[in-house]
């Protein structure tokens, strides 16, 4: 460090705290160790009484952690993201839409070997709002080395985006619910007005809702009517379990429906279905989804709206995580359920 008079400091880092007293009522830090020095700065620091200030010699090839900071959070962010003014050295990535936070997990340990280098992120495929912070980076000490920040830049480069928030598409969603006791009026549906609320929060719009006993023929023609109305996602409620007289599973195949999954390593959750028509996904729904607030639902149909493909693979590696705790106040998604 050196010392150099306070006008000939603008853009140096102070290497020390200056502390302000005013007799009565204040005695605090005005400057913060690690402070670049702006040029408004130099006529407060002269009311200070410092003529002279401590700053670091910064060598050829070093970078303070505030820029090095910024550099590492543009580099590793995507779409849906804006970024915090440095704090203390750190930079927060905060989403700016309603979406599914999407984290590169490889590419993210990846950084985190760079030595003097630390970014964190909220677990992935996890929905996320406007104004939420969802990552933090920073570097350790106060200065590092500029090869390490351009070393980060080359893996966001390679790996583009690390972390991005993907915005949750408006569908149309068509509701067949299945079940004689519901069809002949002996019980009230219960299932609409869940999946109408579960899908509004995320964003798309229920465009009908149609009721048919545990009959294969109806329930294809159901599946088919809505498509052809325009659902670009159909949701089969009722019918999933192993009873006899539960047929949704050999409903949706008869409509034509691609199985990608019958079955998910989830509690809530084991006995739902994933398939496709024509690119349309079909979802068969267990039960659980009107009784839990977190399930299988919650797991999978958001990156669906997301526009991921859902894979049988994505489907198997929720069985790490993907066992609900059934706390007595739900805190979903700020839980282990699904992470």
């Amino acid at each position: 460090m050196k010392a150099v008079p306070v006008e000939e400091s603008v853009g140096m880092v102070l290497c020390h705290d200056i502390t302000q007293i005013v007799p009565g009522f204040f005695k605090g830090r005005a400057f913060k160790k690690g402070r670049i020095i702006q040029p408004e700065d130099v006529e407060k620091l002269l009311d200070l009484g410092k003529a002279h200030i401590y700053v670091f010699d910064m060598q050829a090839g070093t970078i303070h952690e505030d820029e090095a900071a910024q550099r590492i959070a543009v580099a590793a962010s995507g779409n849906g993201l804006r970024l915090s003014d440095p704090v203390e050295g750190k930079v927060n990535l905060i989403a700016t839409v309603n979406g599914l936070l999407s984290v590169n997990t490889e590419a993210l340990a990846h950084i985190n070997t760079v030595d003097d280098i630390m970014f964190a992120t909220l677990h992935t495929h996890q929905p996320v709002h406007p104004d939420q912070p969802v990552a933090g980076t920073r570097i350790i000490p106060l200065f590092t080395e500029m090869e390490r920040i351009e070393t980060i830049e080359a893996i966001c480069r390679a790996d583009f985006p690390i972390v991005q928030v993907k915005p949750f598409a408006p569908f149309k969603i068509g509701i067949v619910t299945t079940g004689s006791e519901i069809y002949h009026g002996r019980i009230q549906d219960r299932f609409g007005p869940v999946l109408r609320k579960k899908f509004a929060d995320l964003g798309s719009e229920v465009i009908d809702q149609v009721f048919v006993s545990d009959d294969i023929a109806m329930t294809v023609d159901a599946i088919h009517g809505l498509i052809g109305r325009g659902a670009q996602m159909v949701a089969v409620t009722g019918g999933m379990s192993v009873d006899p007289d539960d047929q949704t599973p050999t409903s949706i195949r008869a409509a034509g429906g691609e199985v990608v999954t019958y079955g998910a390593p989830v509690l809530p959750g084991a006995m739902f279905m994933l398939a496709h028509i024509d690119g349309i996904p079909v979802v068969g729904l267990p039960g659980c989804v009107m009784y839990y607030n977190a399930s299988i639902f919650d797991l999978v149909i958001p990156r669906i709206l997301a526009g991921e493909t859902v894979t049988r693979k994505d489907i198997v590696s929720l069985g790490h995580g993907g066992f609900c705790a059934n706390c007595p106040d739900c805190r979903y998604p700020n839980c282990p359920f699904g992470k």
